[in-house]
């Protein structure tokens, strides 16, 4: 029996390894939500789905998924302070249900791309989804001074700790980050001492990140060239966090769409989700998942 049982787990590890090796994603409808401004991304959040945008102003609506459409909820709630624009183009919502909320806010300052105001803000939650403003639930505004073409935070577990992961968008030198989130709530700029973690190079044209927890792995949402064409990079978080760089388990580009990605969530389970687009139409996507 001790022979037969180590050939076994050799055998299941072998068949698991095959399956990462081959996830597909398959585009099964689109529908068009509007009053969203451009999308720029999708939080799911225990059956709660918030999906948001750049509109007059940074804001975000939250929707319930009924069958295979989302019934607008009529739950809408501003970026904003003192009916400022504050968080005007929403890039990524870090969220874990434990720790603080994070939300990214990535704006190109010049055509070329190479200077960036990028800042992500410390939120109660809880405390946004009841005045539906920022004015009182904005704790800190943090400079992302360590990232190099934007920020999208997003929670992921290294090593059974959480840690805010974020990446740029560009098309050199991208890096995915991870800070120390107890650090990252109280500082004013990610450079401070101890903040960021961990780093790796990855490639270019990230979006947006969503976390498989029980699979350890980061989905880099992406463009395939800048601002346009879908692809999702599935890498091994810890594999790639010890290389210094990416460690692809599968890339998914075939999908046949030319407008410009931003957001992707897991819906309940490994097997569905949602893919969102910056376009005024078809800008919601079913998407199944193989493995």
């Amino acid at each position: 029996m001790k022979k037969i049982i180590p050939a076994i787990l050799l055998i299941v590890v072998a068949l698991s390894a095959f399956k990462i090796g081959n996830i597909d994603i398959n585009l099964q409808r689109s529908i068009t939500i509007d009053s969203l401004g451009a999308c720029q991304g999708i939080s799911y959040q225990s059956g709660r789905i918030f999906l948001y945008g750049d509109r007059e102003v940074g804001m975000i609506r939250e929707f319930k998924l009924v069958k295979d459409s989302l019934v607008y909820l009529h739950k809408e709630y501003k970026l904003t302070q003192n009916g400022q624009d504050v968080i005007s183009h929403p890039t990524g919502v870090a969220y874990n249900g434990v720790g603080p909320t994070f939300m990214g806010n990535s704006v190109k300052m010049n055509p070329e791309g190479t200077i960036w105001k990028t800042n992500i803000y410390c939120i109660d939650w809880n405390a946004l989804l009841k005045k539906g403003t920022l004015d009182g639930p904005l704790l800190n505004t943090i400079d992302d001074d360590a990232c190099i073409q934007g920020t999208r935070p997003e929670y992921v577990k290294y090593h059974n700790k959480w840690y805010v992961a974020t990446a740029d968008y560009g098309d050199h030198g991208n890096e995915v980050r991870l800070y120390d989130p107890e650090k990252l709530k109280n500082c004013k700029k990610t450079s401070e001492p101890g903040v960021l973690f961990k780093k790796f190079v990855c490639t270019p044209w990230v979006q947006n990140l969503n976390w498989i927890a029980d699979k350890g792995l980061l989905v880099l949402i992406q463009n395939k060239i800048e601002g346009r064409q879908w692809r999702f990079t599935y890498v091994d978080l810890e594999k790639s966090i010890d290389a210094g760089k990416q460690i692809v388990v599968s890339q998914v580009d075939h999908i046949d769409r030319g407008d410009e990605l931003e957001g992707f969530s897991f819906i309940g389970s490994d097997q569905k989700g949602i893919a969102v687009t910056s376009s005024r139409a078809n800008n919601v996507s079913f998407m199944n998942i193989s493995w």
